[in-house]
């Protein structure tokens, strides 16, 4: 069995592919001609193809792919069924574990209370959290836990959304940092409820205010705005929101986003009477794939220890579509405006400090707004990232483009999609720019 850490890196998250490219440099909304043809196969024959080749060989149960342009309903593209063992099809309706991609929901909640002037995005976060006050940094990277020096410089909210803040992760760090998450219960995730490592044997903290509380007592990695370094920042951003709105976490983003997004489907846990839209998680090993997560008898049919801000989320494709949608209406998504053009503006913008370190890291050539990757250069426009059970989902406000994959399977580099559905979105849109 593999390391936990290596389980949910990212580590392929479209690093090498980018999200579009030169080739869309200068691109507008494409003609409606295209956009108006009725099948999303003739639209998106790659990505078509990128799903059936998965499905037909064995190595996913299903594969439903979501692609839309400014506020148009989105095509979809589904192959396969809920789990091997079932002979119910996937669609836009049927449910995923969405984990890492809950934070580009919870670094956008966190825009619109920096856009309403109740934080400041450069403000310290010991201004509404006091324990963060006085922070303390080991002086060896994933080292000692005793060998530490005073930070020098406070923790922000642009830390915590942009992963520089030197927060730990316990599926990231090595050693007895490592150990001391775990053993304070800082492990804000979910994966089974199977005795199965490492998936089992780590209780979480039973509040966002204790786990709060106890961050605060853990030493950091980095020094806070010089290192890129991916943490539980989002998940303490969502302890930040609670504060500063005098609302629990969970119901200002139902109350702020799903509820105004239309997203009906999203959320910390599964009703039992919507169980069987719940699709199987597989963990990929030796060619094989288990099921470590079956929809029937999941964890997220039990209520979660805390909101997780940084990995909690189930969506269906559709309503990830039409966070994406909002997002591309510049915050409006039909004739509700959920958040201002200014927040969105910002939010998907490269909020990196501009002495950060990204060598060596996920990002190292492209830039990272409120909770998600931001495209530079040729890619501009582009903000989204990935979960840990394969998922994959992004936007590009410059043109107007939705894209979303959704499967179910960990360790997500097990299989190349990461790199493969980017790829295949860039050679349909460019096969459509030669055809206008």
């Amino acid at each position: 069995m593999q390391d936990q850490s290596l389980l949910l890196s990212r580590r392929s998250l479209l690093r090498s592919a980018g999200w579009f490219g030169a080739s869309l440099a200068g691109s507008a909304l494409l003609p409606a001609r295209l956009l108006a043809q009725p099948s999303a196969e003739e639209m998106y024959p790659a990505v078509t193809n990128l799903a059936y080749d998965y499905v037909a060989s064995g190595r996913l149960a299903g594969v439903v792919a979501a692609l839309g342009w400014g506020s148009a309903p989105p095509a979809a593209i589904s192959r396969g069924t809920m789990a091997f063992d079932s002979a119910v099809p996937v669609d836009l309706d049927s449910l995923y574990r969405i984990y890492s991609m809950t934070k580009p929901i919870t670094g956008m909640a966190a825009m619109m209370l920096v856009d309403e002037g109740k934080i400041g995005l450069d403000q310290p976060i010991s201004d509404f959290l006091p324990k963060f006050a006085k922070m303390q940094v080991q002086v060896t990277p994933d080292g000692s836990i005793t060998d530490l020096k005073p930070a020098q410089t406070p923790i922000t909210l642009r830390h915590l959304l942009t992963h520089t803040a030197g927060l730990g992760y316990s599926i990231i760090q090595k050693g007895p940092l490592k150990a001391a998450y775990e053993a304070a219960g800082l492990v804000p995730g979910q994966a089974s409820r199977l005795a199965i490592p490492p998936f089992s044997g780590v209780k979480t903290v039973p509040s966002l205010t204790e786990f709060a509380d106890k961050l605060a007592e853990m030493p950091l990695v980095y020094e806070p705005g010089t290192r890129w370094s991916y943490s539980v920042g989002l998940d303490l951003v969502g302890r930040i929101i609670e504060v500063v709105s005098g609302q629990d976490f969970a119901a200002f983003l139902a109350a702020r986003i799903f509820g105004p997004c239309g997203m009906a489907s999203t959320g910390f846990q599964v009703s039992a009477a919507q169980a069987q839209r719940l699709t199987t998680n597989y963990l990929v090993h030796e060619g094989k794939a288990d099921p470590i997560d079956p929809g029937a008898s999941s964890v997220y049919l039990d209520p979660p220890a805390f909101p997780f801000g940084g990995a909690g989320l189930v969506s269906s494709p559709r309503d990830y579509d039409r966070f994406l949608m909002m997002l591309a209406g510049g915050g409006a998504i039909g004739t509700t405006r959920v958040m201002s053009e200014a927040a969105v503006r910002l939010g998907t913008s490269n909020l990196l400090p501009a002495a950060v370190d990204r060598a060596g890291t996920w990002i190292e050539n492209a830039g990272f707004g409120a909770g998600g990757r931001v495209g530079l250069g040729a890619d501009a426009g582009t903000y989204g990232w990935s979960g840990a059970a394969g998922t994959i989902a992004f936007v590009n406000t410059r043109i107007g483009l939705r894209a979303g994959l959704f499967v179910q399977y960990m360790p997500s580099m097990a299989l190349p999609l990461s790199e493969e559905f980017p790829k295949a979105v860039l050679t349909d849109i460019s096969a459509m720019k030669k055809a206008a």
